[in-house]
């Protein structure tokens, strides 16, 4: 009840009552008492002169429904193993910036790429200096306007994967670059509503001889602090692939060959992921796949980005596979659906899946 009416009614019960004021109210147009039941009675009370039809109380009330907020948006690409220089890198980043272009229908193309690793072959790089940043990134991705979020893979570690100093090479040669984007080793980003964690698989391949680098405890805590509604992860070696190289913890088809199984990546991704990750991305195999859900997680393959390596069948289950040529993945997030669609060097779109929440 409105405040003002509660007021009156409880002053009315406390006051006296005058007789003369007992009797019941009249009808202005023709003196007798107001009768409910007549339809004769009607007020015609001239000084009321609210006719608002939607007034049901002393107060109007805007009952007009609101639209609702948009959804956010995140739009970003993303593409492994492209470190050669060679045409068909040029090739794939000129259809990036083709498909980024034409995906305008409410607000500009891409926000950024996820780069998944061997971005040097075949031995990393020297130096921040070295012409391999200009030759196999700079150049061939000039065209293309927006941040790259950059991970390590076995190669910028050397050509025998050991190298430490080759990867930290990577890391400063951030504050060179107005596009080449890696913080560290390892990281995470925000965008929008969305938590991407890029991960340094190689370090944690070599754990039993390096020890632990603080991913694990990391991660967690990303995990554990996050408010984002989805968690994307990406890295460069697979947690499942139909590729050559293969399922963590049997790299190669080794699954007895300590170390460059992958044993120690299989178990981080176990322990990590499952059912707490959204989706994976990986490169290292130089194709394109599009795998069914492993243990609640949703994975894709694109490490196509300059050259292609055969599928070899490892028995995964996949929506999408493809060796045949050059490509790359663009995603789109949209409040609760992330679409995917894969994109190949020639231009041709050749598989589109969307993922709910």
């Amino acid at each position: 009840m409105h405040l003002a009416l509660f007021l009156l009614a409880c002053t009315g019960a406390a006051s006296k009552v005058d007789p003369v004021d007992s009797a019941p109210p009249t009808d202005s147009a023709d003196g007798d008492p107001i009768d409910a039941t007549d339809p004769t009675d009607t007020d015609t009370d001239p000084t009321d002169t609210d006719t608002d039809p939607t007034d049901s109380g002393p107060t109007d009330t805007d009952t007009t429904p609101t639209e609702p907020p948009p959804p956010p948006v995140v739009r970003f690409v993303v593409l492994g193993d492209g470190g050669e220089g060679n045409d068909a890198q040029y090739e794939v980043a000129d259809r990036v910036g083709e498909v980024c272009a034409a995906k305008t229908d409410d607000r500009p193309g891409c926000d950024f790429a996820l780069y998944l690793g061997d971005n040097f072959y075949d031995d990393g790089v020297d130096g921040v200096d070295d012409e391999q940043f200009e030759e196999k990134f700079e150049l061939p991705y000039a065209d293309l306007h927006f941040p790259f979020y950059v991970v390590l893979g076995n190669h910028d570690y050397g050509e025998w994967s050991i190298l430490e100093y080759k990867a930290e090479y990577e890391v400063e040669y951030t504050a060179y670059s107005d596009k080449w984007t890696m913080p560290d080793r390892y990281y995470s980003f925000v965008a929008e509503h969305v938590l991407f964690l890029g991960l340094d698989t190689n370090q944690i391949m070599l754990e039993d001889l390096w020890g632990d680098a603080g991913q694990p405890d990391w991660f967690a805590s990303e995990l554990a602090t996050t408010s984002a509604d989805w968690v994307i992860a990406y890295g460069h070696h697979p947690f499942r692939s139909n590729g050559a190289h293969g399922n963590a913890g049997e790299y190669e088809g080794y699954d007895w060959l300590p170390i460059a199984n992958g044993a120690t990546i299989e178990a981080f991704m176990e322990e990590q992921f499952c059912g707490k990750v959204d989706l994976y991305f990986a490169g290292h195999d130089h194709n394109r796949q599009w795998l069914e859900p492993y243990c609640g997680v949703n994975l894709v393959v694109s490490g196509a980005a300059a050259k292609t390596t055969d599928l070899e069948g490892r028995g995964n289950a996949t929506s999408f596979e493809d060796d045949t040529e050059e490509g790359f993945l663009w995603v789109e997030i949209r409040g609760d659906v992330l679409r995917g669609e894969f994109w190949n060097r020639s231009g041709t779109l050749d598989h589109a899946q969307e993922i709910t929440r």
